[in-house]
């Protein structure tokens, strides 16, 4: 144990005292992404006690030019699952909190209140703002990074009754704020820089050791390779948050009604009365579906008129989860009388189960 982490504990104001901290920390890190993987690479490495992995996605080919983690033979499998597999191997004394789901209103208070510190690393307004809230109401810090294009952001919130995120950005922003949320280019090399900038922040926090970023926003930007810090105020009313909103979103990035492939499983099993929808393209339709899907493609999604006056819950699947998101909000807001749920995980995560 000296020997691993010698090279930390020899500066004089680290020590064996921060290393005792990490060891006896627990971090959740929401989102295994471009950012949560060099966030748990170094957190793992440096001998964090506990790691809390949290996300429901699967490797796919274009994670690959930021997610450094996951090879070409790692497509098509959980995140979860291959992140938890390579950290292990990295180092065997970490315990490991594996969440295989999504962040949501439902599961975050109960997910959270288990860590000391939450590292945001996803991709989107609506959990961003669950995060803070549910810190909030915690009173646990949580460490915030984001990115676009050639930029990245790093702060860190809630951190003893320091600023939350919403004294820097009260509100969500509009559709014509944010082009999409999901879709925005970043170049690869980005998360990695912004990511470790999070970690770094992550052992401040934990060992007390420097000074954290509460109350500054950190600005990088990677074509000038100039950092700017923006100094911000807290706002008390931003601390007075009791219960999570009733929802999470924007008119186009919000968390549509979902449930996981083994919740949908059961229901299938139980014989309740049920509408499936999979909107994926014909070809990957005709390579294998759920026999009772109906196909309706993304790109023509209206619903057939038997189906428009029908009084069963509507189920969504696609590949992965994604496409079918899209289509349950879309849907939901066409015909906001039926009631529509995206299959998180989608057909990889149920060929995975029944497998």
């Amino acid at each position: 144990m000296e020997d691993r982490y010698s090279r930390q504990t020899s500066l004089k104001e680290f020590g064996p005292e921060g290393q005792s901290k990490l060891i006896n920390s627990k971090v959740l890190v929401v989102g295994l992404g471009g950012l949560g993987i060099p966030v748990l690479q170094y957190l793992n490495a440096m001998g964090v006690g506990m790691l809390g992995l949290l996300d429901q996605d699967v490797v796919e080919l274009h994670n690959l030019q930021r997610q450094v983690l996951y090879t070409e033979k790692d497509l098509g499998r959980l995140k979860l699952e291959v992140t938890h597999e390579k950290l292990s191997v990295q180092n065997s004394q970490t315990v490991f909190g594996l969440h295989d789901t999504f962040l949501t209103k439902d599961n975050a208070l109960d997910t959270i209140k288990d860590y000391d510190v939450v590292v945001d690393a996803t991709d989107n307004f609506p959990t961003r703002y669950l995060i803070n809230d549910a810190c909030v109401i915690l009173n646990k810090p949580f460490v915030y990074g984001a990115l676009h294009g050639f930029e990245g952001h790093v702060s860190v919130f809630n951190h003893e009754n320091g600023p939350t995120y919403r004294c820097l950005y009260p509100d969500m922003p509009t559709p014509d704020e944010v082009p999409n949320c999901n879709e925005n280019g970043v170049m690869g090399v980005l998360p990695g820089i912004i990511g470790t900038l999070q970690a770094l922040e992550t052992i401040k926090l934990i060992s007390g050791v420097g000074e954290v970023l509460s109350g500054s926003l950190l600005v990088y930007d990677g074509l000038s390779q100039r950092t700017t810090k923006m100094k911000f105020k807290l706002q008390l009313s931003n601390t007075k948050i009791t219960e999570l909103r009733e929802t999470y979103q924007t008119d186009r990035c919000e968390i549509v009604a979902e449930v996981s492939v083994e919740t949908f499983l059961e229901l299938r099993e139980s014989k309740t009365p049920f509408t499936l929808l999979d909107v994926r393209t014909k070809g990957e339709f005709d390579c294998g579906h759920l026999q009772e899907a109906i196909h309706l493609p993304l790109d023509m999604l209206q619903l057939p008129k038997q189906l428009s006056k029908s009084h069963h819950d509507i189920y969504i699947v696609c590949q992965s989860g994604k496409r079918s998101a899209i289509a349950t909000r879309q849907l939901q807001m066409d015909y906001p009388e039926l009631k529509f749920y995206n299959i998180l995980g989608g057909m990889n995560k149920l060929m995975t189960l029944s497998s």
